[in-house]
């Protein structure tokens, strides 16, 4: 497995990982995939956009990005992972998150959060497993699917 920088040429399997979960799952909140658009500009950005790459294929990717607007924040981070169908389980997401969180230790990031959409044990345990803890459920903050959807909140504390 190689994690590093997600290249121009990773967008298309990105997209592909996104626009599966936004149809089929509830991870996101998102109906549909996002426009090729916003990929190419979230990877032109100056927020973190990594790859896991398994002989040749994307099967994963991690982002940062502001917490929140105001000033104050800018030193929390908002984390995102998602691993492609087949690929979850193996390690891939704890790889990416673990080259992240380095990132972000770098970059000065004082605290990352995650909002963690429920029921989603394995996210969960990956988050703990991280070092993640929980500070709050959300009830029913979006519906999708027919049913109202939980979102948990996480943070770590970088440093």
């Amino acid at each position: 497995m190689d994690i590093r920088r997600a290249l121009p040429a990773d967008l298309e399997p990105v997209s592909e990982i996104y626009a599966h979960e936004a149809r089929e799952g509830h991870a996101t909140f998102d109906h549909e995939g996002r426009s090729m658009e916003l990929w190419e500009e979230k990877i032109a950005g100056d927020d973190h956009f990594l790859v896991a790459e398994h002989d040749g294929l994307v099967v994963g990717y991690a982002t940062s990005s502001p917490f929140r607007p105001k000033p104050a924040y800018v030193h929390t981070r908002e984390t995102t992972i998602y691993v492609a169908p087949g690929h979850q389980g193996l390690g891939t997401g704890r790889q990416l998150y673990d080259a992240l969180l380095a990132l972000l230790v770098d970059d000065g990031v004082h605290l990352a959060v995650a909002g963690v959409a429920q029921p989603n044990d394995a996210s969960m345990a990956l988050h703990r497993a991280c070092g993640f803890e929980v500070v709050g459920t959300m009830r029913e903050v979006g519906r999708k699917h027919g049913r109202w959807i939980d979102v948990t909140w996480l943070q770590k504390v970088l440093g």
